[in-house]
């Protein structure tokens, strides 16, 4: 996607040439990969404000890595200048002060203090301004072959679940669980699971983030299922929660109904131009109104792409407006201490309501299953 990635790198431009500066200087590998393609362990990139890529004369954009990965380089990132430097993101603050920048922009929120001091020596005379999260901006919103990956790796989730609910879950461990799980989603054409699965059973399904252990699925347990598939780069991510054995108790019904919806009331509140605090309380209210306020501790949601976690954040004290094409979760949750609890998530990318609203990636059944 060399055409994708420049475009990219154009739209950054207009960022560092707000700041006054001549030239940015990427740091994160997310954001390396972003604007360039490159997936390598080790690598910077010098974006120059004021030369559009393609321009004849010189250099646009230089991408710094080692001698590991420049054939990896050279081949995901056909159409920028390479330089071999394993101090990578030094090599490029004396190249950008070679070239005659007077500005550099600089990731601060990636760099740390000691690279920091390290950047003022290889690029003396030259000032340093932050960038601050500029590119982390220009992520929010995907485009078509974003959403086409994302896609996919939603898809690898709800055929790799589907599989493991058909299978007998009573007895086997948490830990078993979400092994076999991650294993389904690698048969499917995952590169990795998009974080650690959380397998949560019983009164474990009342820790919002429990960390699968050797406890064995019972009878009568709700068991919660927190999972996605990363496919070539961008993650996937999905909660279920069941009821093993026995037909569910009524304290289960309840609580699992209340989040049921709420999570549909945070799904109808996706639009752009909404207030991503709006859609947290959207949900809230419902589960407020139930009388479980304080058993839901967390955010709604967050944004999903080459991170797990990414802007926006909706929660109770997020920033910032909704726009279309982001893919977002959503995600409430009811947590009983000792005795259980319920979470029900989705990815859905948001779209204006005259296009169908948004749209829903994540598509196994929401309906309370006894498995």
């Amino acid at each position: 996607m060399p055409e994708a990635h420049a475009a990219r790198r154009d739209r950054l431009r207009a960022r560092v040439a707000a700041t006054g500066a001549d030239a940015a200087l990427i740091t994160n590998l997310v954001n390396v990969r972003y604007l360039t393609g490159f997936t390598g362990s080790n690598a910077a990139l010098l974006v120059y404000a004021g030369v559009a890529d393609g321009a004849e004369g010189r250099a646009s954009a230089v991408l710094s890595t080692d001698g590991r990965y420049l054939a990896q380089a050279a081949d995901q990132a056909p159409d920028i200048e390479l330089l071999d430097e394993r101090a990578c993101a030094p090599a490029l603050a004396r190249r950008a002060a070679t070239d005659k920048a007077r500005r550099l922009a600089v990731e601060e929120h990636a760099v740390t203090v000691e690279l920091y001091r390290a950047l003022g020596e290889a690029a003396d005379g030259v000032d340093r301004v932050d960038l601050g999260r500029a590119v982390e901006e220009l992520r929010r919103v995907k485009d078509a072959d974003e959403l086409a990956t994302l896609r996919i790796a939603c898809e690898i989730g709800d055929q790799a679940i589907a599989e493991m609910i058909e299978s007998i879950l009573v007895g086997r461990t948490e830990r078993h669980i979400a092994l076999e799980l991650e294993r389904r989603m690698a048969d499917h054409g995952a590169d990795r699971p998009a974080f650690p699965t959380i397998v949560a059973s019983g009164p474990h399904s009342a820790i919002p983030h429990h960390s699968p252990g050797d406890r064995r699925v019972e009878d009568g347990d709700f068991l919660k299922i927190d999972f996605g598939a990363c496919y070539r780069g961008y993650h996937a991510d999905m909660t279920r929660t069941f009821v093993i054995g026995n037909e569910p108790a009524e304290w289960q019904v309840e609580v699992y109904d209340v989040v049921f919806a709420a999570q549909k009331a945070g799904r109808e509140a996706l639009a752009p131009g909404t207030e991503t605090a709006t859609v947290h309380h959207a949900a809230k209210a419902v589960i407020d109104a139930a009388g479980y306020g304080e058993y839901f501790p967390h955010g709604l949601g967050h944004g999903v792409g080459l991170e797990i976690h990414e802007d926006p954040r909706i929660g109770p004290g997020s920033d910032g407006k909704l726009d279309a094409c982001m893919p977002v979760t959503v995600e409430p949750g009811i947590y009983l201490p000792g005795r259980g609890g319920v979470r029900i998530e989705d990815t859905l990318v948001v779209r204006p309501l005259e296009e169908g609203g948004p749209e829903l990636l994540t598509i196994t059944t929401k309906e309370l299953l006894v498995l």
